[in-house]
């Protein structure tokens, strides 16, 4: 079953629900989701009281300037990898003054794929400081629209379930 508009729309209202509730901010650092996840937050009326920044750093070059991550890692690991989308968190959070903040990147296709980052291949990143942040990688099924579509929503529960532990 595709995964509808209105299955983000209600993990993005769950997941404001919670950071107003908490009073807590959020910024987003987005690679193949392009903004979706900030967008699907700043779809609800009154999100300027929880949505600080969306950063959409596409390429690697904006990765290191806006987010500060390492050329090492990117040289390393790829974009797409663990250390990666742990520094995007970090870098959001520095550059922000988030409470907390959510990092993706991954392999949307429908090329790019390697053997081992298959199309689909997504690392996601969610923490409140570089110590407390968790990394999880997914790899979802489908064309480009549906990864990306499975992207957000896996980003969305995975910051409310995140906050919801801490």
């Amino acid at each position: 079953m595709p995964l509808t508009d209105q299955a983000l729309a209600d993990a993005g209202n769950q997941l404001a629900e919670l950071l107003e509730r908490r009073e807590l901010t959020i910024a987003t650092a987005e690679s193949c989701t392009g903004g979706w996840v900030a967008k699907v937050l700043t779809d609800r009326a009154g999100s300027s009281a929880y949505v600080l920044a969306g950063l959409v750093t596409y390429s690697n070059d904006a990765k290191r300037a806006l987010l500060g991550v390492t050329e090492a890692s990117l040289d390393e690991q790829g974009a797409v990898s663990e250390p990666v989308v742990r520094e995007m968190v970090a870098g959001a959070l520095s550059t922000t003054g988030a409470s907390v903040a959510v990092a993706i990147s991954g392999v949307a296709g429908p090329g790019g794929g390697s053997d081992d980052k298959p199309v689909g291949t997504v690392w996601f990143a969610w923490g409140r400081s570089p110590a407390d942040t968790v990394a999880v990688v997914e790899t979802f099924p489908g064309d480009r629209d549906q990864v990306r579509r499975q992207a957000v929503l896996h980003a969305l529960q995975g910051v409310r379930s995140f906050l919801e532990n801490s």
